[in-house]
Parts: structure tokens; C-alpha cells; sequence
């Protein structure tokens, strides 16, 4: 029986199915405390879903909205309205006997429609017109002072003025602005100071006028929806000037209780550069927050879950005992006041009923507490425990029997996450685990879809081995390739060989000679392939690759040199290696030119190879075993250097003819991917000018130049200049000589297609 279910099971499947299960837990181990802003966001998706499941929730019937309603403004006129009305409004209020009084609603500036403001701005002139009594009369009069009987009332009751922060430096700051918390906030442990918390801060704070802030405590009114726009936590202190200041509707609960404390309450244990903060202690009752002392609201509705008063009601005289020992906030509903705000349960929430859901968690001691332990131990398990119950389904049973386990397992989470802690108002995000089983799923499911191809990869692969990936791809699509056929196109062929392999190979055994050819041939072949080049052909050291066929590429040019200068920098880091060894330095001469040849399939009817044929690839050739002559790594032709233009830094170094050419080219090689430092530049410069020089047959200027450039750096390109100026300083060359280097017995390279 065990023999069966070993032969039954799909060990490959289920090693996989481990390994992903142990690197999704590394992934999100890397998290840390903070999780991606994507996965959050999901998470609160799903809590939305959630909350709409459960649907609206009786609130405590303790906090009324007093609502500047359309009713109140089509009786009363548009806002502002003059603040005669409010003092009377609010006086209404505290005679009521109210717990408190918040106002959703900042006074920046005084009452333009008071007549006391009127008869202060009035032109003197028309001051000069009315008698002194009666002018004094009509100034001393509080009556007619519509801020002055605002204040008045304000302070005839408990009374909580909102005001606005800035969060952002816009040079506006005063020290006459500051917000006035009559509340005395408290940290705990003491050993800590106010600058050490972790709070949301402000720059700057809009407040009230002077002429009206006469309320017994004020609070701030921001909040600041999440990336997807919804309103999900809030700030119930937030800092500024490392003083804490509490928000509009904590300062309501707390003034409505008569407590005259708060306390910050800072964890202990968590050793970090600002330690965060655990929640709030107003008298017995502890209000958690998250790390920054923000309140994750238990929303209990959707809009108008709330006792909603109409401002006008109150004025008149009506609905009054309602509001008796309530919690009062008074804002507005209207649209066209624009204070609208986006929550799990709607998209257009007036701001008011954000401060009344505040004030009710408050009261009823239950806002939502994100538990972050239980969540990383639950992703844990689910991820170790879900993910290698998939992968052995899938092994043993297949992946129908795998998609329902993963159905089956997506949703007990999802009904455990929503009784178990959403009804308990905790919040436990499960995007992570669950994303992740379903990862594997399809992993895994994937990998044995692939088994099942298993033959026809086998053969894909093994083909792989003689010819290009890229040309098995052209091959399989278009089978008519496979024939003794060219074409001509533009393409760039490099050449890559090393130097003084004969004195690297008589310092190895054979085994380890093949051990180093392997690795150093894989190593550039996958530089080479990655920069979406063919491989050619290998000859001993030797490489040979080209771009722009099969597959057509306008970029065929920049890529073959951006593969040289990556082989440039892997063979530095391999030289290092050689060091450590023991064994000889290693250098490599790279060749490159850009021009028109024939690709195709060449050879017989029973062997052949896919490459490239030309005189153009003679010119790369050449240019790799060029590198000997001037002590270069890579040398590019003129033609490469039109096509890359800036795009690599090159240095101009010589104007060459070939033997078989009866053109000259020039030589060039690419030092930097994009602008190089002042240095370099200058040091370029300079040896390009000796060159021009050497060309015009100014051989002493060019010879000072290459001297001051070889005693600050003995280059072999310097010393081969030097060569050549002094033997044309002894013997001159013709008139007609136009700096033309002739190299009748340049090398040949071994891979050279003739």
C-alpha cells in the first residue's frame, strides 16, 4: 500500500509546492511591519464587503447631528449666515442641557454682515455726518455685534470650536495661529517626551478668529482617506510644533464626559526610534488606535444612520428636547458646501456623520482594532498549513481536486476572518495567505500541465543546444526556413576571443581546463542571449554572435555593444577569481562592426548551420585580434558608431586599412553607457587631439601629448603612437600620407568566415 501512494504521488509537485510555500513566507517576512500598499488596500476591500454584509448597526442614540440642511438654507438664505443666528442657535442648545456641542465648521474670518462691522468700516466721511453719542452708542452695542454674541454663546456652554490643519509647508505659518486645547494630555510612560510619538503631524494650523474663539476647547476636523479615497482611519491627536493637539470629535466626547485629562498611552517594549503609540485613557475607558493614533472607525451605517435635526427645527423651537444630554454635532449635509466624503457603506457622506461615527465609537467603546500579531500568525499558518495541503492534493488527486481545495479553503478563511473577528470588531487583513495558496494552485498547476508536454519540451530543449533559442522559435514557427537559403540584411556580428590562452590552459590539467571553458563560455552566452543576441559557434576560447537575425531587431547594434561592455565588466570580476587561484590574469579582445551580409542556413543537405557570412564579419573579426595591437578590450567600427551615436561614450583610436580593403575605417571603443565624468572626458580629449596631430603629420605636438598621456597612465595605446611618431620623426611619410594605418598582417581570427 505504501508502494502505491508513492507511485501515486507527484514528489516534483510536491517539492515545488514546499519550496513556494517557504518563499512566501521569506516574502513577507521582508515585509516587516509594514505591508505593501497594494495588499492593504485589498484588505480594506474586503472589509468593505464585509461591512455591507453585516449591514447597519444601532448606535448608542446618544449623538445628534444638527444638520445646516437645504430646508434651513432655502428659509434662511445661502452660507454664511450671519452669526446673530448661530449665537442663538447654540444658546438653544445649551439651554437644552446638551452634554456638548462641536461645530464641523471653521470661522476664519469675522462677520462681514454684522452692522458693528459695517459702522467700524464706514467711510469717515459718513462717520463725520452722525453725532458722537449715538456713533459710540452704536459701537458699544454687543446687540449689534453679531461675533460678540457668537462668542458669548459659545462660551455659555460646554462648546467645541473645529479648526483645520495644514500638513504641508506653504510658507503661510504664524505664531499667532495655534489652536487651544483646554484638555490636558498626558503620556505614558512618563519617561517619554511628546516629540518621541509616532503621530501624524501638522505644519500649521487654520483656525478660528479671535473675535469668536471663545469655546471652551477646540479640535481639528482633517481626515485623510486612504489611497483608494475612502475615509477607513482617523487621527485622534495629531502634532504639530511637537506639542499634540486632540481632533474635533475626541474634544466633544471627552468635554461630554467631564474628564479633564487624556492620556497617550506608548508602548514599551517595541524598541524603535519613535515608539508607537498604543491608544488613548479617558477616565476608566481605553480607546486603542493604531501606531500613529489613529481611530479605525466602526461605521454603522450608511448616510443618515444618525439622528438628524434641521437647523431651523432648533431655531424655531422645535424637536429641542431631543437633543437633552446628547452629544451635539452641527455640520451640513448640503452638496453644495462640498463636504462629502467616501466610506465603506457610500461615496457621498456628509463630514459630520464621520465626526458622529467617531463620537459614537467613543461613547460605546468600539472601534475597529487592526490586530496585527493575530494577522501574521494566521498568514503563517495558512500559507505553511493551506499551501502544502494544496500541493499534496495536487500531487495525489490532480488540479480539479486542487481548485476545490483551494475554493474550500478561500472560503473557511474568509467566514472565520468575518465571525470570528470582524463581528468582534478586529481587524485581520487575509489578502497574503489566501493570494498566495492560490499562487501555488496555479504553480503548481502550471508545472504539471508542462510534465505533460514533458516529450515535446525534451526535443525543444535539445535543439536548443546546437542553435539559438531564438532560431528554434523562427524554426518551429516558419518550417520553410529549413533550407539551404540566405539572405541579406544589416546586421552587427561580434567576435570574442582571449588572450594568452596557451599560457592559462598550461596551468590547468585537462579536467580543470574544461571545468573554466564551460563556465566562461556560459557566462558570456548568457550575457550575449540576455541581451537578445544569437550565438554562433564556439572555437576553443573563441565566440562568435550576431544581432538582428532571425528575429529583425532596429536595435541590433546598441544591444551587441551593451553585451561587449557587460562581458568587459564580467571578466574583471572573473579575473579577481583567477587571482585567488592563483592562475594568470585573464583579458578577452572583443571586435564589433554593423553591416550588410548573408544569414541563413549554410552547409550541405545533411548538416548545416544557421549563420552569418560576409566581408563584414571578416571587419569584426579583424577588429577583435586588432586589440593586441593597440592594448584595448573592445574595438567597434565606424559603421557601429553611426548607429549608437552618444548612447555609449567611445574614444576615437586610429583610421586603419585592412589587408583585402581598399577603404580605411575607423576604430573606435566604447568606454561608458552614457555621459562619463569630467575626467575622463578631458582625458579623451586630449588624446584625440594627439591623434588629429599624428593625422596631420604634426608629429611633435602629437608626441607630447602621448608622453604627458603615458607618464600620468603607461598606456599600450599611448606607447603604440609613441612607436609610430618616432619612426616617422626619423623617416618621414609621403605628402600625400592622410594618417592612414596600413595592417598588411593584421591578425586573422581563428573564427573568421571567409
Amino acid at each position: 500500500m505504501i508502494q502505491s501512494i508513492k507511485s501515486a504521488l507527484n514528489f516534483p509537485c510536491l517539492i515545488l509546492g514546499a519550496l513556494l510555500v517557504i518563499s512566501s513566507c521569506l516574502v513577507y517576512y521582508s515585509f516587516g511591519n509594514q505591508k505593501p500598499a497594494l495588499l492593504t488596500l485589498i484588505d480594506y476591500r474586503v472589509m468593505d464587503m464585509m461591512f455591507n454584509i453585516r449591514g447597519p448597526q444601532p448606535d448608542s442614540k446618544n449623538v445628534v447631528i444638527i444638520d445646516i440642511d437645504e430646508k434651513s438654507l432655502k428659509i434662511l438664505g445661502q452660507w454664511p449666515w450671519p452669526r446673530n443666528i448661530l449665537a442663538d442657535l447654540t444658546q438653544k442648545l445649551h439651554k437644552a442641557n446638551v452634554r456638548s456641542v462641536g461645530f464641523d465648521i471653521l470661522f476664519a474670518e469675522k462677520d462681514r454682515s454684522s452692522p458693528a462691522f459695517y459702522f467700524q468700516n464706514l467711510d469717515p466721511s459718513i462717520i463725520s455726518l452722525i453725532p458722537q453719542d449715538i456713533l459710540v452708542s452704536l459701537l458699544n452695542n454687543d446687540a449689534l455685534d453679531y461675533d460678540s454674541l457668537f462668542a458669548n454663546a459659545l462660551g455659555s456652554g460646554p462648546s467645541v470650536l473645529g479648526y483645520a490643519f495644514q500638513t504641508i509647508n506653504d510658507g503661510l505659518k504664524s505664531d499667532e495661529d495655534l489652536p487651544f486645547p483646554s484638555s490636558i494630555i498626558r503620556i505614558h510612560p512618563t519617561s517619554f517626551n511628546f516629540k518621541d510619538l509616532s503621530l501624524r503631524s501638522a505644519y500649521r494650523a487654520i483656525v478660528n478668529h479671535p473675535s469668536v474663539a471663545m469655546a471652551e476647547t477646540e479640535g481639528f476636523f482633517n481626515v485623510f482617506p486612504d489611497e483608494s479615497g475612502t475615509t477607513r482611519q482617523v487621527p485622534l491627536i495629531m502634532m504639530m510644533d511637537d506639542i499634540p493637539y486632540p481632533s474635533l470629535a475626541l474634544e466633544t466626547f471627552r468635554l461630554g464626559i467631564k474628564t479633564p485629562s487624556i492620556t497617550i498611552h506608548v508602548s514599551k517594549t517595541i524598541k524603535t526610534r519613535k515608539p508607537p503609540v498604543l491608544g488613548l485613557q479617558i477616565n476608566d475607558r481605553f480607546i486603542p488606535t493604531d501606531s500613529f493614533g489613529q481611530l479605525f472607525i466602526n461605521y454603522r451605517g450608511s448616510s443618515g444612520t444618525f439622528k438628524s435635526i434641521s437647523a431651523i427645527d432648533i431655531l424655531n423651537g422645535k424637536r429641542v428636547s431631543e437633543v437633552t444630554e446628547k452629544f451635539i454635532i452641527i455640520g451640513s449635509s448640503s452638496k453644495g458646501l462640498y463636504d462629502l466624503r467616501t466610506t465603506p457603506f457610500s461615496r457621498a457622506v456628509p463630514g459630520v456623520e464621520i465626526n458622529a461615527n467617531i463620537i459614537d465609537n467613543l461613547i460605546q467603546s468600539d472601534p475597529f482594532v487592526y490586530d496585527h500579531l493575530t494577522e501574521i500568525g494566521l498568514t503563517y499558518t495558512l500559507i505553511i498549513a493551506g499551501g502544502l495541503l494544496l500541493a499534496l492534493i495536487l500531487s495525489f488527486l490532480g488540479p480539479l481536486a486542487g481548485s476545490l481545495g483551494a475554493v474550500i479553503l478561500i472560503l473557511s478563511a474568509s467566514v472565520v476572518n468575518y465571525y470570528y473577528f470582524f463581528l468582534n470588531h478586529r481587524y485581520v487583513g487575509m489578502t497574503y495567505p489566501l493570494v498566495t495558496c492560490g499562487f501555488i494552485l496555479l504553480i503548481t498547476s502550471i508545472y504539471n500541465a508542462f510534465k505533460e508536454q514533458k516529450a515535446k519540451r525534451y526535443i525543444r530543449k535539445a535543439f536548443s543546444h546546437y542553435v539559438s533559442k531564438d532560431v528554434v522559435s523562427e524554426l518551429i514557427r516558419n518550417p520553410k526556413a529549413l533550407s539551404l537559403k540566405g539572405e541579406e540584411k544589416i546586421l552587427t556580428v561580434l567576435f570574442c576571443d582571449i588572450r594568452g590562452f596557451t599560457g592559462i590552459s598550461e596551468k590547468m590539467n585537462s579536467r580543470d581546463l574544461g571545468n573554466f571553458m564551460n563556465n566562461y563560455l556560459t557566462c558570456l552566452s548568457h550575457i550575449i542571449m540576455k541581451n537578445k543576441g544569437t550565438v554562433d559557434k564556439f572555437i576553443g576560447d573563441a565566440i562568435m554572435a550576431f544581432w538582428g537575425a532571425p528575429k529583425d531587431d532596429p536595435m541590433h547594434a546598441l544591444k551587441s555593444v551593451r553585451a561587449a561592455m557587460e562581458i568587459k565588466a564580467e571578466i574583471s570580476n572573473l579575473a579577481g577569481d583567477f587571482a585567488n587561484q592563483n592562475l594568470p590574469d585573464i583579458r578577452v579582445g572583443i571586435g564589433i562592426n554593423t553591416g550588410l551580409m548573408s544569414v541563413g542556413n549554410f552547409g550541405s543537405k545533411e548538416r548545416f548551420d544557421y549563420t552569418v557570412m560576409g566581408d563584414n564579419v571578416n571587419i569584426a573579426s579583424r577588429l577583435e585580434g586588432a586589440n593586441k595591437n593597440y592594448g584595448t578590450t573592445i574595438l567597434i567600427s565606424d559603421a557601429t558608431k553611426n548607429i549608437i551615436k552618444d548612447t555609449f561614450f567611445c574614444r576615437y583610436i586610429d583610421k586603419v586599412q585592412v589587408k583585402g580593403r581598399s577603404q580605411a575605417l575607423d576604430l573606435f571603443e566604447p568606454l561608458t553607457n552614457g555621459i562619463p565624468d569630467a575626467e575622463l572626458i578631458k582625458k579623451v580629449e586630449q588624446f584625440e587631439k594627439g591623434v588629429t596631430a599624428y593625422q596631420n603629420q604634426n608629429f611633435k605636438t602629437a608626441k607630447t601629448i602621448m608622453e604627458t598621456l603615458y607618464q600620468n597612465e603607461p598606456d599600450r595605446l599611448y606607447q603604440s603612437y609613441l612607436d609610430r611618431i618616432n619612426a616617422f620623426i626619423a623617416s618621414p611619410p609621403p605628402s600625400e600620407w592622410i594618417g592612414t594605418e596600413r595592417r598588411t598582417t593584421l591578425p586573422v581570427n581563428k573564427l573568421t568566415t571567409k
